[in-house]
Order: structure tokens, then C-alpha cells, then sequence
């Protein structure tokens, strides 16, 4: 196995193009649309409904249209981190590529304890204990870890059944949830009592920190946009896709959140597996408890996609790093059976392994460790976003922009592109700056390891592309 250092372009040229438009779709919905994030809006109570819409609207819109954009111009392997070296230079497409790739060091403890608890719920009501097992969260979420690496190490061609598998299993349950909202609220009454004003936004010390979570839970549709030469014309294939996962996912987030609120009161709503102990209470009053068995069979298979989606794209973005010599090279090697980035894969599936075991262990509570580690991969994860709605706007003077044929381009012209950067940009600057904010009030322990732990990661980067940039 050897890396040519001289010619980038034949290393990537070595990925298989396997990923079409239902792929793509798919691989949107598991990435995306996610059963805690309507748990966390129920939690959070009926103002989460306008929340949902003006985040869309603010937000989800406006980062649709300029991902479509960015990855038709340019559709380049590596996404985010490309889209930021062509607009600011090899240093700052570092900061973004490094920033979305070491944000899953946290993101994916929280996905892998949600998703571990959610799958306590496939034996019923028995489950709500389950679900805040440590040994039992530790087991499944480690079992999911290494099933989406093993996948996806093998082949794209073989992992994107995992994904495929994962939109369908996500969506399906949150209707299953949808419908049986509606019919128990129909047949014996709501659990929440739904106005106009109280479904408007009520801004308190946990609201203020929630407003970033919903930011975040519309994210994930660039994704896929780091993979982009091993999907079949991606200049046309990732705009529909991104069009089409986007309604879908807009929907369910507002209706799901009717429903779980429909089933339980907010007081009494487990942010991370409350959608299926709605789903769970919902069946047993309509006698087919079955049914909420199914659906966390279903949404198990959903979240091993969710996680294997994340694994797969994140994963291509220290890969092309690594091959433009800013990480160290052995980022950038192909596994030579299965065509896959393998190193930057196990590298990150080890670190988000260690996280895990830590969080666990020093956290006094499932909850306190759960919200940690989502506030920091918010955190993270945002940083790259600043530089996607800034190199919109800094690109829109390109003379390419107009004369790409192939370009699916944000509407209105440069008037659009401001528009659209710029309300990203204020709503992703808004998410980091109140992630710092933990519900219930200032905690200075809290602060000291999410502060540490986001900063420290930021400088080992540095660090590394320091030594990349003087090895160059």
C-alpha cells in the first residue's frame, strides 16, 4: 500500500462511485431528521413548535439553497473543508475541516447514548429503566460504534445499505408516532393543551440554551456533499436530494412534535428516548403495544444508520486533508481491497470510543453527560458553518458562477447570496455563542470542561497543520 504524494487526484480517483439519488435521499434523512431532537422540542414544551419554524425558515432554507450551490460548483471530496480553502486559503479550510471532523469526537457519544437508549424500549415498558442503565447505554452504544466502522470500512457499496436502512427506519417510526398522537389526542384528549401563545417562543435560561439545539438538529444536509465523488453525478443527483430530504425532514420535526406533546405532558418527556415512550404509552392505550415494540426496532436500525451516515462522510474530510499533506499522510491512504479512507475512519471511531468511556465515568448523571457532550460538538460543528455562509458570499463574485451551467444557484442573485449568507451565518454565530449557556443556570464546573474541552481541541488542530504546513 503506498500514498502518492505527487498526485492527489489518482489516490481519489481510486473511491467507487456507488451513491445515486434515493442513496443520497436516504443518507440526508439518517443524517439529519433525528427522534431526539423531537424529544429535546417536546421537553422543551409547545414554544418548540414556533421554534421549529423559524428555524426552518431562518435557517434550514437558507442553508439548503447554499449547500445546493456550493457542492454544484464545486463538487469536490471533502465538502465543507474544500468550500472554505477555495474561498480563504489553505489555513482556513483547515480550521473547518478539522473543526467538522473533530466535532464528532463529541457528537457521536450523544448519538450513541440517545440511540442506545431509544433501543431499550424494543421490550416495552419495561424499557424506561433500561434507558438509564449505564452498563446497558456503554454496551449498545459501543456495539453500534464498531458495527458502522466495520461497515463502512469494508465499502461505501456495502455501508450505504446501512444508511439506506437508516433513513427508512428513522422516518418510519416518527409516522408510527405521528398516528398514534392523532388518534389517542382524538379518541381521549391531548396530554398538552395547544394555543397560539403558548406555542409562541417563551425565551427563559433553558430556551435560550435549547434554541441552539434546534439550529443544530437542521444540519447534516452538506454531509454528504464530502462525499461527492463517489455519488453519481453529484452536480444534479445532490440538489434534488437536498430538496427533497429537506421538506420531509421540516415536516416530521413539527408534526412529530404535535404528536409526542400530544402523548405526554413536557414535564414529563426524556429528552433523549422520549418519542418512544410516547410511542410506548400511545400503543398500550390503544391496545397494540406491538406497535411500539417495532418502532424501536425500526428506529434501532435507524440510528446504527444515522451513526454509520456520520461515519462515512465525516470521514472523507481528514482524508482529503491528510492528502493534502496538513494532517499526517497516513489520513490519506486508500484501504487497498475496499477503496476506503480506512485510517480516518478507525481514528475516529478510537476517539469517539475514549469520549464516550470518559464521559460516562466523570459525569454525575446519563443527563449531565448526555448534554455536555452535545453542547460541545455544537459548538464545534458550527465553526465550519461560519466559513460555508461566509464563502457564499465570498465567492458570488466569480466569474464561474454564472457561467456554470451545472450550478443549481441560490435565487435573487448577489442580493440572494447576502440574504442567505448572512442569516446563516448570524444564526450559527447565535448557536455557539448560547451553547455556552447550560440549562438551569451558570455552572462553572460545566463551563471549565465544555470552554477546555472545545479550545483543546481547537489547538491540537493548529498544532497539526503547523507541523503539516512546515513538512510541505
Amino acid at each position: 500500500m503506498t500514498y502518492p504524494a505527487a498526485d492527489p487526484a489518482a489516490t481519489k480517483s481510486q473511491l467507487r462511485k456507488t451513491m445515486g439519488f434515493w442513496d443520497v435521499l436516504l443518507f440526508n434523512i439518517a443524517t439529519v431528521l433525528g427522534p431526539r431532537w423531537i424529544a429535546a422540542a417536546g421537553h422543551n414544551g409547545t414554544s418548540s413548535i414556533s421554534l421549529w419554524v423559524l428555524a426552518a425558515v431562518f435557517f434550514f432554507v437558507p442553508g439548503a439553497l447554499v449547500i445546493n450551490e456550493l457542492s454544484s460548483r464545486f463538487p469536490e471530496e471533502g465538502g465543507l473543508y474544500a468550500w472554505a480553502k477555495e474561498a480563504f486559503g489553505p489555513f482556513h479550510g483547515f480550521i473547518a475541516g478539522w473543526t467538522y471532523w473533530i466535532y464528532t469526537v463529541f457528537y457521536f457519544p450523544g448519538l450513541l447514548l440517545a440511540s442506545a437508549s431509544m433501543s431499550a424500549y424494543i421490550i416495552g415498558g419495561r424499557g424506561v429503566e433500561l434507558a438509564q442503565n449505564r452498563t446497558f447505554l456503554l454496551t449498545v452504544s459501543l456495539g453500534l460504534l464498531l458495527v458502522a466502522v466495520v461497515l463502512n470500512i469494508i465499502g461505501l457499496n456495502i455501508g450505504k445499505w446501512l444508511q439506506n436502512a437508516g433513513g427508512v427506519g428513522t422516518y418510519v417510526p416518527l409516522v408510527i408516532l405521528v398516528v398514534i398522537g392523532a388518534t389517542v389526542a382524538l379518541k381521549h384528549g391531548s396530554a398538552t393543551h395547544f394555543t397560539l401563545h403558548n406555542m409562541l417562543p417563551t425565551w427563559n435560561w433553558d430556551t435560550v440554551n435549547f434554541w441552539s439545539q434546534i439550529a443544530f438538529a437542521f444540519t447534516g444536509l452538506e454531509l454528504v456533499s464530502a462525499m461527492s465523488e463517489e455519488v453519481r453525478d453529484p452536480r444534479r443527483t445532490l440538489p434534488r436530494a437536498v430538496f427533497g430530504a429537506g421538506a420531509l425532514i421540516a415536516l416530521m420535526y413539527i408534526v412529530g412534535t404535535f404528536a409526542i406533546l400530544a402523548l405526554i405532558p413536557a414535564a414529563n418527556i426524556d429528552p433523549q428516548s422520549g418519542v418512544f415512550n410516547a410511542i410506548t404509552i400511545g400503543s398500550t392505550a390503544l391496545k397494540i403495544g406491538a406497535l411500539g415494540m417495532l418502532a424501536a426496532i425500526l428506529v434501532t436500525f435507524g440510528n446504527a444508520g444515522g451513526v454509520g451516515s456520520t461515519v462515512a462522510g465525516i470521514a472523507r474530510v481528514p482524508f482529503v486533508v491528510g492528502i493534502d499533506r496538513y494532517l499526517p499522510a497516513a489520513f490519506g491512504k486508500i484501504h487497498p481491497k475496499w477503496k476506503t479512507p480506512w485510517i480516518s475512519i478507525l481514528v475516529q471511531a478510537a476517539l469517539s470510543g475514549a469520549i464516550l468511556l470518559l464521559s460516562q465515568i466523570h459525569s454525575s448523571t446519563v443527563v449531565a453527560a448526555y448534554q455536555l457532550v452535545v453542547n460541545a460538538a455544537i459548538i464545534l460543528y458550527f465553526i465550519p458553518f461560519l466559513y460555508m455562509f461566509a464563502a457564499i458570499i465570498r465567492l458570488a463574485g466569480r466569474s464561474d458562477r454564472n457561467s456554470n451551467t451545472h450550478a443549481v444557484l441560490v435565487p435573487g442573485g448577489k442580493t440572494g447570496v447576502w440574504i442567505c449568507g448572512v442569516l446563516g451565518f448570524t444564526i450559527v454565530f447565535l448557536g455557539i455563542a448560547l451553547s455556552f449557556f447550560p440549562p438551569g443556570g451558570w455552572d462553572k464546573v460545566y463551563e471549565f470542561e465544555l470552554i477546555g474541552g472545545t479550545l483543546g481541541s481547537v489547538l491540537i488542530g493548529l498544532v497539526l497543520y503547523w507541523r503539516g504546513a512546515r513538512s510541505k
